[in-house]
């Protein structure tokens, strides 16, 4: 009895031990559990975080930028509405284009050295102006002058006062027709005539289809005034570089003398760059203008005028 007792006891013990070692193993494995999930959620919230973090981050780079690019655009415009209220400077002359005159170091004596592609100035064996001496007389055919009224413009261009005039204005020589470009004036005349230099002289500069340049010289002594120039001072410009049109219209022939017989020879322009290869027809008879027409000029330019240079035994011819 006592062994049955004991072993009934001993079960229920068992039972019991059996019992209470499965509730205390629950609470073990819950909390084991809880753990799992918590280090989960905790990953999970750390990675949303960092993700928002990027995000932010991303924003506030974009906004920097926009920013940035905002104030560049503002300090550009503000500049540009600077630059626009200013007042705008000249331009410097350009490095292949320096300035020359008719005297001091930018005068005729430097050009060649002012710049290198004028070399020619000093290096040219057939420049103008020149002294016009021991002309071969012959039976030349005469100048044909086509010029009509034509619309103009006067442009003081800082070394004389120059004449455009419209379309349509050519002269004719040995087969060639060329067309008339401009027309300025000299003072003192820059050509000679057997060592005699006038008081002015006006160069028609022409040019043909093939480029060719040819310069008509008419001398001017004083006498009677001179229509055509008294046109032109009329419309004198008040400013250098400003370019008058004038409502009237201006005929070059009566710029010419009544007699046209010529010396002609072949020179070069007798400005930078001096290209040569020109054909110069020298009007003989003298044309005239009054005093006070020259003394006009002679206030704008007293002297614009390049030495005559060396003929170089070039064939001069004169017309009978």
């Amino acid at each position: 009895m006592r062994k049955l007792i004991a072993l009934i006891a001993l079960i229920a013990c068992g039972t019991l031990m059996a019992a209470t070692g499965a509730s205390a193993a629950e609470p073990v494995k819950s909390r084991a559990n809880d753990n799992l999930a918590e280090a989960e959620l905790g990953a999970r919230i750390a990675a949303k975080l960092a993700q928002l973090r990027a995000q932010q981050a991303l924003r506030m780079s974009v906004a920097a930028k926009a920013k940035k690019t905002a104030a560049a655009t503002a300090a550009a415009t503000a500049a540009a509405t600077v630059a626009a209220q200013a007042p705008q400077a000249l331009p410097a002359p350009a490095l292949h284009a320096p300035l020359w005159s008719y005297e001091g170091e930018t005068g005729p004596a430097n050009w060649a050295r002012i710049n290198p592609d004028w070399a020619v100035c000093g290096s040219g064996t057939r420049q103008s102006p020149i002294d016009i001496r021991d002309g071969m007389k012959l039976d030349l055919e005469p100048i044909v002058f086509d010029y009509l009224p034509s619309s103009f413009t006067v442009v003081d261009n800082g070394h004389t006062i120059e004449v455009t005039l419209g379309a349509g204005n050519f002269m004719t020589i040995m087969n060639r027709r060329y067309e008339l470009q401009q027309f300025h004036f000299h003072r003192p005349s820059e050509e000679r005539i057997n060592g005699k230099r006038f008081d002015m002289s006006v160069h028609l500069v022409h040019r043909d289809g093939a480029g060719r340049q040819a310069v008509v010289a008419l001398l001017l002594e004083r006498g009677m005034a001179q229509n055509t120039m008294q046109k032109v001072w009329n419309n004198l410009p008040l400013e250098k570089n400003e370019i008058v049109k004038p409502s009237t219209v201006l005929d070059a022939t009566d710029l010419l003398p009544l007699q046209r017989e010529y010396f002609i020879y072949m020179g070069s322009m007798a400005t930078p760059p001096c290209s040569e290869g020109v054909l110069w027809m020298v009007m003989k008879q003298p044309v005239q203008a009054a005093p006070a027409q020259m003394a006009l000029f002679s206030r704008l330019y007293p002297y614009n005028a390049r030495p005559t240079q060396p003929s170089s035994g070039r064939i001069i011819k004169e017309s009978n």
